[in-house]
């Protein structure tokens, strides 16, 4: 197909796809069926838009109508329009009938290139008829991990007791420059649990001193992904890189893991770190890691652990991390807004304001709500005071913080400029023991003068903390206060992914 013909054929399926259902089917589908092999051929990008559309919109006895056209599609003189009829069925829904055809028709096809197809398609619709009539590795474990997923739901057992601990390695990871905040949590937090045995970039290394559960490590509110070290893995080339890391993946370390935290089958998806989604090696290493151990299943939808492949000097480092989607640490988030804190972030900032006890805290930014949520967990807090521009965020975080279920502590969140809001009663001047916010930087949110607003944050910080209240905020600046009340007492720069801020924490004095 030359470059012109590959561009008509991009813009017909943009125009197709663009067609309500109805259009589509009466209008596009009957002309295609009416034309002529060659003229069928050219048009498949009616075969595909129906499968998009379709497995979107329309209703059910329309969506049976085209099934069987999918089917009829598979007896098509033209291979290219049968290898998109495969390719749509998936999308619009096939059971056993469309599993029946294609198995027929993987058995009296000659060429390879539909083969091909039909075994990819067949892993993605096919069921126990598929297995027993034979299917390549790849498409064998598809079709099992299918059926383990609608048989066995999977999920993870964050209860239950790891007895056999011994020289295991676990990962915290989490934005660069909060290591040591990571760190103290660990080491306050779990004391007889886990012991940080090394500080790096990006990623502290535990290790368990004792039986554990994994609540307990999701006890800990600090860090934002959590990782079981499974081994490093070398080859000298590819087919070598693929064995060694095989290896370490369905070792007795990663199957006791996955059988002691695993209810329901075992399933996995590769998440090769850096190198973005290299769907060839990611094909042959979950097939090595199928014949090694058939009980381990690579999946892509609905499964309960990732495995982290990172670069790691001449080898890759081999991760296993548990996937809880909402993050049961952060469930009290139902609802967002642009540029809003990222959870565990939100909960460094409160570990490092620290506590006096009977707080009285204020986020003069407050979006949705969580740098005041996770303060009132930490408890000893009197009462919380929110505050921004948006109405929108104001409800908000009003949401989040009824869902976090700090009752005791009373919250009010007002809509305003905090710089007003410091002139009103609530919170009252010089009442206010704790302001802790992440305030605009002016990437997602525009900000007219990012320095004068932060010029003014301090000011308004003099004015409202009494003496000995701390200032605990992210500062996209490398600019100083102007005030000599207020004392620095912490400064670290921190990765807000593409952009570096600073960490800051400021004690009011008095002189």
């Amino acid at each position: 197909m030359t470059t012109e013909e590959r561009e008509r054929a991009k813009n017909l399926y943009k125009h197709l796809r663009g067609l309500a259902w109805h259009a589509l089917w009466s209008g596009e589908v009957a002309r295609f069926n009416a034309g002529t092999r060659e003229e069928r051929t050219k048009g498949v990008a009616v075969i595909r838009a129906v499968g998009v559309v379709f497995a979107e919109s329309g209703p059910a006895e329309q969506r049976a109508q085209v099934q069987e056209w999918l089917l009829d599609l598979l007896q098509d003189p033209s291979e290219k329009v049968r290898r998109y009829a495969m390719a749509a069925m998936p999308k619009i829904g096939a059971g056993a009938k469309e599993e029946k055809n294609l198995l027929s028709a993987l058995r009296t096809t000659t060429e390879e290139r539909e083969k091909k197809f039909l075994v990819r398609t067949l892993g993605r619709i096919g069921g126990p008829a598929a297995l027993e009539q034979g299917l390549p590795v790849d498409a064998e474990q598809k079709v099992k991990a299918s059926l383990a997923r609608e048989e066995h739901p999977s999920a993870v057992r964050i209860h239950v007791v790891l007895a056999d601990f011994q020289e295991l390695r676990i990962h915290l990871r989490g934005r660069a420059g909060l290591e040591r905040i990571v760190s103290d949590e660990v080491e306050q937090r779990n004391p007889g649990k886990f012991r940080v045995t090394e500080v790096r970039s990006g990623r502290v290394t535990i290790v368990p001193v004792a039986p554990f559960t994994l609540a307990e490590i999701y006890a800990m509110r600090c860090f934002g992904t959590a990782g079981f070290v499974l081994g490093h893995a070398e080859g000298a080339n590819e087919t070598e890189s693929i064995e060694a890391l095989a290896t370490v993946m369905t070792s007795p370390l990663s199957r006791r893991l996955l059988q002691t935290f695993t209810e329901g089958s075992i399933r996995y998806r590769l998440n090769l770190v850096s190198k973005g989604h290299q769907r060839a090696v990611v094909s042959r290493l979950a097939s090595r890691v199928y014949a090694r151990c058939p009980e381990i299943l690579n999946d892509a939808r609905k499964v309960t652990w990732t495995i982290d492949i990172y670069p790691d000097g001449r080898g890759h480092l081999v991760e296993l991390r548990p996937n809880m989607t909402p993050d049961p640490r952060f469930s009290y988030r139902q609802k967002d807004v642009p540029a809003a804190s990222h959870p565990p972030l939100a909960a460094c900032l409160a570990r490092l304001a620290g506590r006096t006890g009977n707080e009285v805290i204020w986020d003069p930014f407050c979006g949705s709500g969580l740098e005041l949520i996770e303060s009132a967990m930490l408890g000893g807090v009197r009462s919380v005071y929110g505050t921004d521009r948006s109405a929108e965020a104001v409800g908000i975080a009003q949401i989040n913080f009824a869902a976090a279920k700090v009752e005791s502590v009373p919250a009010k969140f007002i809509c305003g400029d905090f710089r007003d809001i410091s002139r009103g009663r609530d919170p009252a001047a010089g009442t206010v023991t704790l302001i802790i916010t992440n305030p605009p930087m002016g990437m997602r949110v525009p900000v007219a003068n990012l320095r004068q607003l932060i010029e003014d944050l301090f000011g308004v910080a003099v004015t409202m903390l009494r003496p000995g209240g701390r200032l605990v905020f992210v500062n996209p600046l490398s600019m100083e206060t102007p005030h000599a009340s207020l004392k620095l007492q912490f400064r670290q720069k921190v990765d807000l992914g593409g952009f570096e801020a600073r960490l800051e924490k400021y004690l009011k004095i008095v002189k």
